[in-house]
């Protein structure tokens, strides 16, 4: 429930009805406590319209009038005013938005945990990848991963074993994680912490996207150019031009007078 003060002007109208909403979206669903319709108990209120228009000091029964011509609900936004503050709204719908904008608010404010993985220094090829595959899983999930190198006896005088195992997971995460405590020696176990890093993996993706394009591109080319020259080949070559004879050549004057000397 919302605290205020024992009179309640116009000007904290506004501010009443935003922390109501708060209150709602802070409990998930709203709550029934809050009265409405005819479970008010008060004479008159402070009525807020659907739209957020003011309409000052009205006694109860109008109020329900005026929600019930809109199809709507009259809901006791703050009950401890002077006059209590009621504002008409579809009180349903409202519940509904407000739950949905309390699950979109839990889901983008995701805490982050510390897991922990432990290796051994003498740890199989087959062990050492189901471990690893489930550090690369944490930490897309947004956790933070500590990967504690666990000796035994005299295993300890040769922490450069432990070394190596965690300079093999530091570069098989590299692309998505950032080293956040770098590996120190803390008794009989040697420790380090990953911690995911969104800015890497987005860096990786852009570089990894112009190559797939330019894969496909030359995939495409020589396709096209296959398409483009079938079509000219499976044209018919055009028909030979008929041959036209030579006109004969006519008699001229002077070679018809030699032929009668």
């Amino acid at each position: 429930m919302v605290s205020l003060p024992a009179r309640c002007g116009p000007c904290l109208v506004p501010r009443l009805v935003r922390q109501y909403e708060e209150a709602v979206i802070a409990t998930g669903y709203g709550s029934d406590e809050h009265r409405r319709n005819e479970r008010i108990r008060a004479r008159e209120v402070r009525l807020i319209g659907a739209d957020g228009a003011q309409l000052g000091i009205t006694p109860l029964a109008e109020a329900l009038a005026i929600a019930r011509t809109s199809d709507l609900d009259l809901v006791e936004v703050a009950p401890d005013a002077q006059p209590p503050v009621c504002r008409i709204m579809d009180y349903n719908r409202f519940k509904y938005e407000a739950a949905q904008r309390a699950k979109e608010s839990r889901r983008k404010s995701t805490t982050s945990t510390i897991k922990e993985m432990k290796y051994r220094p003498k740890i199989g090829p087959g062990d050492f990848d189901t471990k690893t595959r489930a550090v690369e899983k944490f930490l897309k999930e947004g956790h933070k991963v500590k990967i504690t190198i666990m000796f035994r006896g005299r295993e300890v005088a040769h922490s450069e074993l432990g070394m190596k195992i965690l300079d093999r997971i530091a570069e098989h995460c590299v692309d998505f994680s950032k080293l956040e405590a770098v590996p120190r020696l803390d008794g009989r176990n040697m420790t380090m912490v990953l911690a995911p890093d969104k800015r890497s993996a987005q860096s990786t993706k852009a570089k990894s996207a112009p190559t797939t394009s330019s894969a496909s591109t030359k995939a495409t080319a020589p396709a096209a150019a296959t398409a483009s020259a079938a079509p000219a080949s499976a044209a018919p070559a055009p028909a030979p031009a008929p041959e036209v004879p030579a006109p004969e050549p006519q008699p001229t004057p002077d070679d018809t007078a030699a032929n009668a000397g």
